[in-house]
């Protein structure tokens, strides 16, 4: 467990998005407005991704081009059961994605691909820090 500022969880986010290997599956868990977005969002840049990224809550996927190809950005947070996550093609984000990054995975139940990575973030006392905890 850490305790970190935005701009370092940028920083980390932009770095490990620099050293993922292709086919990586990430995940995040934490409550809302804990860092979630903004750290996948860093990812994201690291990864090669030019165009601004956003939560995709209500379309649920984001597709971008990253610098070897299509990173995911799946929001699982409007799913009403486990079973609303089988048409969201995982074998396709699988088969052609570089990176798959997920935020409310738990959402997902037994649909839910095997991750690589995760990460929870979390609230603390302090407004301008968060908890981040890798896995």
């Amino acid at each position: 467990m850490t305790l970190v500022t935005e701009s370092q969880l940028r920083k980390r986010g932009e770095a490990l998005g620099r050293s993922l290997p292709p086919g990586s599956i990430l995940l995040f868990r934490g409550e809302v407005g804990a860092g979630k977005t903004t750290f996948i969002k860093a990812i994201a840049t690291g990864l090669g991704v030019e165009s601004a990224t956003a939560s995709p809550t209500f379309a649920l996927v984001h597709r971008y081009q990253g610098r070897r190809g299509p990173v995911f950005h799946v929001d699982c947070y409007r799913l009403a059961t486990p079973d609303e996550a089988q048409d969201l093609d995982w074998e396709g984000l699988l088969r052609d994605g570089d990176v798959l990054l997920i935020e409310w995975p738990d959402r997902a139940g037994s649909w839910l691909p095997q991750a690589t990575h995760q990460f929870g973030l979390s609230h603390v006392d302090d407004p301008d820090l968060r908890r981040l905890e890798e896995s």
